[in-house]
């Protein structure tokens, strides 16, 4: 395909994903039912079931505002070269094919952040405030982003520099290498990422002793799960939403819990929330999703190989000559269409671990306690109770609750 014709092609692709996206938040906007569904009566009442439903509308009316102005803008900016005229005011500058790259992907970074801050700015001290989530305070967003800025330019140094030297070293051949690459850095980030990355933003306390520690370690011990630490993290600084996660490979693991979750939830009920978790672990759902990922990725890269030279590609997006920045970023566009596939697919594979693990929960703890926490979870979030069957299956990496509850109730 030539220039002009590759331009269009990427414009298309654009504007259908963003059409098919606008349709889907329509009906799942349409789909919500205003009576509350007989199985959370007695834990949603008729005035949260109401602020619940006002929250997912502004947030959908807040999304429809910021993915028109985002395919707007990216529209326009591509039909008048601006990523081309980006690469020829850097390049007066900067010798480095590879510093070139960085320091063009670096500056889009910093005017694409730029740009969107008034629409971060607005979610979190507007629309998050008024439904009571935001616990940030404008220094900690400020410490939040200087600290973001400081941990991508490391980390997105040193990676992109990496591949990128993959690429101008062997050519087409670099994939196999930025492969290695890519996996030895997703395996660094599953051992250290709670005690090197997280640290960095949140306290991590361990969980002092008492009632729930034990019960936590009891439940570990019956299971023959490898627990190595309890910690609690101070997740109210930034929301009152409640979360809970387990990281680390092999034989140690390190069980994570938001202060927001101890603070809403009973013993039982946390118990459950982490036999959940364990399930995962129990069900090689990690392993098989970090493997399967991996295979996605290679698939990726060598798609990307076969592309990543084609001058057409830069002259596409305005280029003046062939820029493998301004080829990674068409590549990115064109490949969107599969991304989107094979989200669908990691998705269905996701909600079908989710009820696995709900089912492990449900078997080594208690049912009634992992119904009663997710509905908790559920209220303490105004989560949608009604999406529409083509949002879900879409977007929803989690079944929506009631199927969840639905599938829990044969084990009580």
């Amino acid at each position: 395909m030539n220039p002009e014709s590759l331009l269009y092609l990427i414009l298309g692709i654009i504007v259908f994903d963003y059409i098919f996206d606008q349709v889907l938040d329509y009906l799942n906007l349409k789909h919500s039912k205003t009576d509350l569904p007989d199985e959370l009566k007695g834990i949603y009442n008729d005035e949260e079931y109401a602020k619940s439903q006002k929250y997912q509308k502004t947030q959908s009316r807040f999304s429809f505002l910021t993915s028109a102005f985002s395919t707007t803008l990216t529209v326009v900016i591509i039909a008048i070269g601006g990523f081309g005229y980006l690469d020829e005011f850097l390049r007066p500058y900067i010798a480095n094919p590879i510093l070139l790259s960085l320091g063009f992907f670096a500056l889009l970074s910093i005017l694409s952040d730029i740009i969107n801050l008034p629409f971060q700015l607005y979610s979190l001290f507007g629309i998050e405030a008024k439904f009571g989530f935001n616990k940030t305070t404008p220094k900690t967003f400020v410490l939040d982003k200087l600290k973001g800025y400081l941990l991508a330019g490391i980390i997105g140094f040193l990676l992109g520099y990496s591949i990128l030297w993959l690429i101008e070293s062997l050519g087409e051949n670099f994939w196999i290498y930025a492969l290695i690459v890519i996996a030895s850095f997703i395996l660094f980030m599953n051992l250290f990422y709670t005690s090197l990355i997280l640290p960095l933003f949140n306290k991590l306390t361990p969980l002092e002793d008492g009632e729930l520690k034990a019960m936590i370690e009891d439940y570990s011990k019956k299971v023959n799960f490898p627990l190595d630490n309890i910690f609690v993290i101070d997740g109210s600084k930034r929301s009152t939403k409640a979360n809970a996660f387990f990281s680390g490979l092999g034989k140690t693991k390190k069980i994570v819990l938001y202060d927001t979750l101890i603070e809403k939830q009973t013993n039982e009920e946390l118990v459950a929330v982490l036999a959940h978790e364990v399930g995962h672990f129990k069900k090689k759902h990690i392993v098989v999703s970090l493997l399967l990922s991996l295979v996605q990725m290679a698939i990726t890269l060598f798609i990307m190989s076969l592309l990543i030279f084609n001058e057409d590609l830069s002259l596409a997006l305005g280029g003046k000559q062939l820029s493998v920045h301004l080829n990674l970023i068409a590549f990115g566009l064109l490949y969107s269409p599969i991304s989107r596939l094979t989200g669908l697919l990691m998705n269905m594979l996701s909600r079908k671990n989710e009820f696995e693990a709900d089912e492990y929960a449900a078997k080594t703890s208690a049912a009634d306690a992992l119904q009663s926490a997710l509905k908790k979870l559920s209220v303490t979030s105004l989560s949608n109770l009604s999406p529409h069957p083509a949002y879900v299956f879409v977007n929803y990496s989690h079944p929506p609750l009631l199927k969840r509850l639905k599938a829990l109730s044969k084990f009580n």
